[in-house]
């Protein structure tokens, strides 16, 4: 696949995927009558949902990784060349934020405004580190034990992590800095997203180490020690390899 194609998948599928939260928000906003916990399920379960389609439509282009700190994970573990990090994250952000104005402009507000929803605190910095790194820990563990069931255990990370952390698992760079520009649901302050991005970042970077160390690459001269798993897909990958 060529780069462009790549780029262009990564703009439009981070594109769609604001376009579903933000419009999904406004949307929940508008039907729930003042509930916000019906609000936040109507939100987490259209964003779960749109997840799964948009994995699996841009998946075979450009690996659909709609998220900065995906990309640098990838980068990191040497399934993507560093080259590709910068326009991949370029995307991602552009792609961001015409999602949100593609929202916008289909609930007839403002294509752009900054939020004054209010995100900040220890609580918030360390829900989005955690939501991170198990959103991270997901993709390494799923894409080398059954990387067919990955966007489906995406997308059920994050909609289960819309309701265990208390900042509503943003868990991507691109889609903070994008929600700062929506006075919706689903925005967050400006002034708020340097906190969630700092501990994204934190959050990504723990878990690539620690689930690089959990599924790093196997001896095959060695013998498996007795009880220990191997995954399927890892010991296809070694037969491939092996001969």
């Amino acid at each position: 696949m060529t780069p462009g194609r790549r780029i262009a998948a990564e703009a439009m599928g981070t594109a769609f995927l604001l376009a579903v939260v933000v419009g999904s928000g406004i949307m929940a906003e508008r039907l729930a009558g003042g509930n916000v916990a019906i609000a936040l399920l109507a939100n987490a379960i259209a964003t779960g949902a749109g997840l799964i389609a948009l994995i699996l439509t841009f998946g075979g282009v450009s690996g659909a990784h709609f998220n900065p700190v995906v990309t640098l994970s990838e980068a990191w573990l040497g399934n993507m060349p560093m080259r590709d990090v910068t326009p991949y994250v370029f995307a991602q952000i552009v792609g961001a934020f015409a999602g949100v104005a593609g929202a916008h402009a289909m609930f007839g507000v403002p294509l752009f405004f900054a939020s004054e929803h209010a995100r900040t605190g220890a609580a918030q910095w360390w829900s989005e580190c955690v939501a991170t790194f198990g959103l991270i820990g997901v993709i390494i563990g799923c894409s080398r034990s059954r990387p067919s069931v990955t966007p489906f255990a995406v997308a059920a990370y994050i909609t289960a992590a819309y309701w265990f952390t208390s900042s509503t698992s943003f868990a991507n760079p691109a889609v903070t800095l994008a929600r700062s520009a929506t006075n919706t649901f689903a925005g967050i302050r400006p002034q708020d997203a340097a906190g969630f991005i700092i501990a994204q970042l934190a959050g990504a970077a723990a878990a690539t180490v620690t689930f690089r160390w959990l599924y790093q690459a196997r001896n095959l001269d060695a013998p498996v020690p007795p009880g220990e798993f191997v995954p399927e897909a890892e010991r296809k990958e070694q037969r491939v390899t092996h001969g």
